[in-house]
């Protein structure tokens, strides 16, 4: 192993020997890889309780590896998967950067999975930085090329794009394309909701719906509400909602019927409602992603009289008054 490596990630190296590593990167593939290996190394190191515990850290991270299945595919789920202790696993690919003006080895695809109950933030190597939520995938290249940046979505996610005139970033989910130059957006599309919906805070966004090409802008503190052909453009409601990103839930006057429907897909767990009026529950709060569905459930319980029974063989909730 090459002990650079460590002091790069530390920040111990000056810009000369930084340059000299970047050389090396270009060169020697088995060097690559072990950067990979480090940089999830240390994005560990990042929140584990004492950051300067190296040995602990590539145990933890070795622990996970040994755990996951072994893929052809660029996957990151399983580190995510087997690290429950962990509220969000930051990932940079800004090295390749350097690489695509000195280097011209082949762009691969690469896929980030979070499982339920885990969020991750991504940069990519042009300095956008994404947030994905609980059970979304992200389909992105290594680098992207000189005059446009396209990543598609499955799930939800918080975009900061980085501006660049010269090359619109695109993302595809579904029938739909949202095209910005730089700005932030929140894109919500899983595959179990009929409905796609864009949330603008800053910049603009075109979302073009590729079936019937129609497009529609949006503007600051607007959002549209996609469904099958119909695009309907709206005010932004709450907010606070975007702290998902934070590793918060927040609800604010919600019923409890579209609690009950974002639990079961942030956590991968199926609620059973035995009473209908439990749906018409209303409840405001928030809660830490980290609390996990139990006691989110138990500390609206103390509000709302119901009852919780949970079935963990079968994976299943049921609630009954």
């Amino acid at each position: 192993m090459d002990e650079r490596l460590h002091k790069y990630f530390l920040g111990e190296l000056n810009s000369e020997e930084q340059s000299e590593l970047f050389h090396l990167l270009r060169e020697n593939s088995a060097l690559r890889e072990q950067f990979r290996h480090h940089q999830n190394l240390y994005a560990l190191l990042d929140i584990l309780p004492n950051h300067n515990d190296i040995t602990k850290g590539e145990k933890s991270y070795n622990d996970f590896i040994s755990k996951s299945k072994k893929t052809k595919s660029k996957y990151l789920p399983h580190i995510l998967k087997y690290a429950a202790a962990i509220a969000v696993l930051v990932i940079s690919t800004w090295w390749i950067t350097y690489s695509i003006y000195q280097n011209k080895f082949e762009t691969e695809t690469n896929t980030l999975y979070v499982p339920p109950g885990q969020r991750a933030c991504l940069t990519l190597h042009d300095g956008t930085t994404v947030w994905l939520n609980a059970k979304s995938t992200l389909t992105y290249p290594s680098r992207f090329s000189e005059d446009k940046r396209e990543v598609k979505l499955t799930g939800e996610a918080f975009f900061d794009v980085s501006k660049n005139p010269f090359a619109p970033f695109s993302v595809s989910v579904k029938d739909i394309t949202v095209k910005v130059l730089g700005t932030e957006f929140n894109l919500l599309a899983y595959p179990e909701s009929e409905q796609i919906q864009t949330s603008l805070l800053s910049g603009s966004v075109e979302i073009t719906n590729k079936t019937t090409n129609r497009k529609i802008t949006l503007i600051p503190d607007q959002e549209a509400l996609i469904t099958g052909t119909k695009m309907e453009i709206g005010n932004i409601k709450q907010h606070a909602y975007f702290l998902w990103k934070d590793g918060i839930y927040s609800f604010d006057q919600e019923r409890f019927a579209e609690i009950i429907k974002k639990l079961e897909l942030y956590y991968d767990t199926k609620i059973i409602v035995k009473n209908p009026e439990i749906y018409n529950f209303v409840y405001t709060g928030k809660f830490r992603q980290q609390d996990g569905i139990d006691e989110i459930l138990r500390i609206i319980q103390k509000i709302h009289n119901f009852k919780i029974d949970r079935d963990r063989e079968n994976n299943t909730i049921t609630l009954s008054k």
